[in-house]
């Protein structure tokens, strides 16, 4: 038994496009030979989904992410745009819970700031979207 990743771009139309891992990751990792021009300058919603597996096929799925790359102009990862991505989602984790600041009042700044990092990089998808992916993980379609 191992764990498995599986990537999926979502377009506008709902149709969903299996993306291969490494080269997912060589785009993550900056690589300087991987572009993706036809999405120049866009968000991308993408699903990534972690798999059990035996005998390399899925088996279950543990977990989906629904999540929104940013491209520049040339097709590679906005490293500016990740960055903000990345302040924002270590900022919206609370140290040790909700700080008090006195007895009535509650620090609910990452609170705030997880609701802005959640609509600023996460989708959700519709059960037509969810369905399809799953289908294509298990290879029912």
């Amino acid at each position: 038994m191992g764990t498995g990743f599986r990537i999926f771009f979502v377009h506008d139309d709902g149709s969903i496009q299996r993306f291969p891992l490494a080269r997912f990751e060589r785009i993550m990792n900056h690589d300087s030979n991987e572009c993706l021009p036809e999405y120049a300058g866009k968000r991308v919603r993408y699903a990534l989904v972690t798999v059990d597996l035996e005998n390399r096929e899925p088996v279950e799925i543990t977990g989906i992410g629904y999540n929104i790359l940013t491209l520049d102009s040339e097709g590679r990862l906005d490293v500016a745009e990740f960055q903000q991505e990345m302040r924002l989602w270590i900022d919206s984790m609370p140290i040790e819970g909700p700080k008090r600041i006195s007895r009535k009042v509650i620090d609910a700044e990452p609170l705030f700031i997880d609701r802005r990092y959640r609509s600023r990089y996460r989708w959700e998808p519709t059960p037509e979207i969810e369905k399809a992916i799953v289908a294509v993980v298990f290879g029912k379609q």
